[in-house]
């Protein structure tokens, strides 16, 4: 009982290890182990590198402050009077939404109104009076003001103006701030928050979302010209890149809305709306027309196009110069922001370590009116764990049943086609399915299992191999040693390529050698052909004398089994040949090895007594490779195969032979084809092709019972190669039945009438 007990431990112990490996790999998940969420961010980048490109709609631009702006207009900051030319150049060539990435949160420096102002206060102080003065100077103070410039240009602009803000987000930055002065910025800032938000109770209301300690707005007079602004803050990951969108973010009782989605807004004419409720955001869209998902804190995955540029970039100063063709701006939604090394916001996105702020916008704008999202809901969590437990517990059974290469190849395999599946979820449906655990448990218990084999499990396999290494074929000793329960009778059925091989007239050859000498040249004869066999994997099953018996396709698997069968056949005639012109130098005598082959259906396996067992094979594929090499003997030659073997092998033109005839065996009805392998393809040469064309011509003209004809093409191939032995005997053959002919019933097969 106790060793029975210890067999169902040795059993179950995998699973267990594998069981183990899951659990624990689950609950580091579920704590949000912070190396295994850095490495599942890395392999989000690497989904999105491995998608590629996708080609952005026609709707977005991006007017850029760049190098070239720079060095034409002059460093920055400019005068805010260049950016109400810019505003003012942008809508009358038609754009539809022009939103600045730039916060004008404190007067313009550039401006000279403060100078007219003092000038003004001057005039007062002195009690000088000059309507005419006045007038100019008010008028001048106007034409100045760089602030009410710019203001005026968004007032008066054809296109929808979008301003941006950033919310600040640490206490400690605005420390210094009043009540008086938080109420009037939060008013300044009011235009960015959305309009419709439900809740669908109390509870919801105090659902702890991102908060703003807060508004960095625009300055009073710029904030005013638009209905419409939005913030730009963005929260990067922990690995510092931008993969989400806040939608919303709280300041007191205010939700205020991102810079892109007030950017749509205003380009759909249409608000946006978002229901909330006690478990955070249930649903956002903006209007009827587009619904998108964001987790519960309103957190919105960003589906970049590319990288750097993938929206077309137009230069300001081309803009200020007239230089741009209008329909790069009509209709469209022009975002103002800069690329300009030292002035421009530098993130890291997926796709490039340093990326320009404004383009963010423009992805997430595209994906939005092209309503391909990326999606990360919670019920992708459950379908992880089922994901996990399925490949911890599934390899936990399969790796003891497999070998170390099987089983690296089978945890390669699942490994590599997780990732695909990931892969091709990310980008044909826009799917963020965790990788990195599914893959941890693979790699942990696959890993933990192999060590276990290699140090636990090593001595049962170093064991068997010295127990049978010198008995069996390397195959079946392999076989052993990765499923050691296989150690018991019965067969399976398997295809596969039955050769046989004999050493012609051994007997007499014997006769004329002492029993040493004999033993010596025949060890280094089955040496040498067995090395052949094994190296080309297959399976010899015994020696019977001077005999070879062996096959292909078991205990594993032989790729073109037929094919690979004839090579070893003539890799062994020529080693052979090489061979004897070694023994001949030696005054040796030399050998001549006949070799039959049939490929089809046999029992392979373990035969014998439950204290002794062969591996070895059984069936009538075997008797018909057995029988071939006999047949060998009547035909003169010392390779035959059946069509079986032969024509599968010849279908890639690597060897070449010829179809010898067809015999009936004895106890048979159907007869056998038999081919003839001369050689491979390559080394050929004419004569022999000429010989084997003629040698076909006649097989048929014999098998159509023309005799003369085929007696006159069996001589064109003996005038040849006048000592080919199958031309001479159907050439006998022909003048017998030409002098003699068959019975009606004759089907051209050569009946056998002994095995």
């Amino acid at each position: 009982m106790n060793s029975r007990l210890k067999q169902i431990f040795i059993r179950i112990r995998p699973f267990g290890i594998a069981l183990v490996v899951v659990v624990l790999c689950i609950l580091a998940m579920s704590q949000k182990f912070s190396f295994f969420e850095y490495m599942e961010l890395k392999t989000i980048d690497l989904r999105f590198q491995a998608r590629g490109n996708i080609l952005p709609g026609n709707n977005i631009a991006l007017a850029m402050i760049d190098e070239k702006s720079l060095t034409q207009e002059g460093k920055w900051m400019w005068p805010r009077s260049k950016l109400a030319t810019v505003v003012n150049k942008l809508s009358e060539a038609g754009a539809a939404v022009i939103a600045f990435d730039i916060v004008f949160s404190e007067p313009d420096e550039k401006s000279l109104s403060k100078h007219i102002h003092q000038i003004e206060k001057i005039l007062t102080e002195k009690n000088i009076k000059n309507n005419a003065l006045s007038g100019y100077l008010e008028e001048l103070k106007l034409s100045t003001d760089n602030d009410y410039l710019l203001a005026r240009a968004i007032q008066q602009s054809k296109s929808k103006i979008v301003l941006g803000f950033f919310l600040q987000m640490e206490a400690r930055e605005v420390s210094h701030l009043k009540a008086k002065q938080l109420n009037l910025l939060q008013e300044l800032a009011h235009p960015a928050t959305y309009k419709i938000i439900k809740y669908n109770n109390i509870k919801a209301m105090e659902y702890p979302f991102l908060k703003a300690v807060a508004p960095h707005a625009n300055i009073r007079q710029i904030s005013l010209s638009s209905p419409y602004s939005g913030f730009f803050n963005i929260v990067p990951d922990q690995d510092g890149v931008i993969r989400t969108l806040p939608t919303l973010i709280k300041f007191r009782d205010d939700m205020y809305a991102p810079l892109s989605i007030k950017i749509l807004s205003a380009y759909l004419e249409e608000e946006p709306q978002g229901i909330i409720s006690d478990y955070g955001i249930t649903s956002f869209s903006i209007g009827q027309q587009i619904d998108f998902p964001t987790d519960e804190k309103g957190m919105l995955y960003i589906n970049y196009r590319g990288g750097e540029k993938t929206f077309p970039h137009l230069s300001v100063t081309d803009i200020l110069n007239n230089k741009i063709d209008k329909y790069a701006v009509k209709d469209k939604i022009i975002i103002i922001g800069a690329t300009a090394a030292g002035i421009f916001d530098e993130v890291s996105t997926p796709f490039d370590a340093v990326y320009p702020g404004p383009e963010i916008h423009a992805n997430i704008i595209d994906m939005l009116l092209n309503q391909d999202y990326l999606y990360k809901p919670e019920w992708l969590d459950i379908l992880t764990i089922f994901t996990m437990i399925v490949f911890g517990l599934g390899i936990g059974i399969l790796l003891p049943k497999l070998g170390v290469l099987a089983g690296a190849c089978s945890a390669v395999g699942i490994f590599s086609g997780y990732i695909l599946f990931c892969q091709y979820l990310f980008t044909s449906h826009g799917w963020i399915l965790n990788m990195v655990y599914p893959l941890a448990v693979i790699l942990i218990i696959y890993s933990v299992m192999t060590a276990h084999t290699v140090f636990i499990e090593s001595g049962q396999k170093r064991f068997i191999k010295n127990a049978f290494s010198t008995y069996l074929a390397p195959a079946v000793v392999k076989q052993l040693m990765d499923n050691p329960d296989t150690l018991v009778l019965g067969g399976e059925k398997r295809k596969i390529t039955a050769f046989f091989s004999d050493i012609q007239s051994f007997t007499r050859i014997s006769e004329s050698l002492q029993p040493d000498e004999i033993v010596a040249l025949l060890n280094e004869f089955l040496t040498q052909m067995t090395d052949i066999i094994l190296k080309h994997n297959g399976t010899v099953d015994k020696f019977e004398g001077d005999a070879i018996i062996a096959f292909f396709g078991a205990p594993g698997e032989v790729i073109n089994q037929e094919e690979t069968a004839c090579i070893v056949c003539l890799k062994m005639q020529q080693r052979l040949s090489e061979l004897r012109n070694k023994w001949r130098e030696q005054g040796k005598p030399e050998l001549h090895m006949r070799i039959g082959m049939d490929t089809g259906t046999a029992v392979v396996g373990n035969m014998g007594s439950q204290n002794r067992m062969d591996y070895t094979m059984m069936g009538d594929t075997v008797n018909i490779a057995a029988r071939l090499e006999g047949v060998n003997k009547m035909y003169g030659c010392y390779t035959l195969v059946s069509e079986n073997t032969y024509i599968p092998a010849a279908a890639n033109n690597a060897v070449f032979g010829r179809e010898i005839d067809s015999v009936l065996l004895m106890g048979k009805e159907k007869p056998i084809v038999m081919y003839e392998l001369i050689g491979f393809t390559d080394d050929i040469d004419d004569d022999t092709k000429a010989m084997v064309h003629h040698y076909s011509k006649a097989l048929q003209a014999y098998r159509k019972q023309e005799w003369s004809t085929a007696i006159a093409l069996f001589k064109k191939a003996l005038s040849i190669f006048p000592e080919d032995k199958p031309s001479l005997t159907l050439l006998q053959r022909c003048r017998e039945l030409n002098a003699l002919p068959p019975s009606k019933n004759w089907n051209s097969a050569f009946k056998l009438t002994s095995k």
